[in-house]
């Protein structure tokens, strides 16, 4: 089960869980969020989820403030994975192929950002140093200019190819040993439009027509 920033109806995650284990259904679960996460719940958060899979999208705290309001994001973040990390290892089994589904452990995800590379080299010091180069990582391309970007005159567009490279190759420079990578494409199948709430995601429609 893939729960996504589910921080705020936790305690009903929580109840489900333990619903499930008296009924001793064991269904894999998934805390996939943000890394902006109170330290104190990790714990918590640790009895019921098998696997964590947190961003950590800014290392500079600028950026950090001028996106979400709070430049205090990076040692937030950098705190409550190390926690996860501490009570669930890193990802595994690891297995690019797809045939064994992971089953325990954390994956670090990041989103590269248009005109802003440096922010990611330094994400990835940051994340090699604390742990090492055997950290499995998802290093994303995926961003798409939203309405209110236009309107902040923020992120007007979607990351370039030499962006993308460029911290792709400092991810080689590096040494991390277990990364997923995106191909760089115009695709916003996956992008909601909530003014269509019965299908806000136009690739689930195609995948329904498809047969997938």
């Amino acid at each position: 089960m893939n729960f996504v920033t589910p921080d705020h109806f936790w305690p009903h995650v929580r109840n489900l869980c333990l619903a499930l284990r008296e009924e001793k259904i064991q269904v894999p679960t998934l805390f996939n969020c943000s890394g902006y996460q109170k330290f104190e719940m990790i714990d918590e958060y640790s009895e019921y989820m098998d696997m964590f899979l947190p961003d950590f999208k800014f290392a500079e705290p600028e950026l950090a403030r001028k996106c979400m309001g709070d430049r205090r994001y990076p040692e937030i973040a950098l705190a409550a994975i190390r926690k996860m990390v501490k009570a669930k290892g890193f990802l595994e089994p690891w297995d690019p192929s797809g045939e064994a589904p992971a089953k325990r452990g954390v994956l670090i995800r990041h989103l590269v950002l248009p005109g802003q590379p440096e922010n990611s080299l330094k994400v990835l010091r940051l994340l090699h140093k604390e742990f090492g180069s055997e950290v499995p990582l998802s290093v994303m391309s995926q961003f798409r200019p939203v309405p209110e970007c236009c309107k902040r005159h923020e992120f007007e567009r979607t990351v370039k190819a030499a962006e993308y490279e460029e911290v792709l190759g400092f991810v080689e420079d590096l040494g991390f040993e277990k990364v997923y990578t995106q191909e760089l494409k115009e695709d916003t199948s996956f992008l909601p439009d909530f003014k269509d709430p019965d299908g806000p995601f136009p690739g689930n429609k195609k995948r329904m027509e498809d047969g997938g």
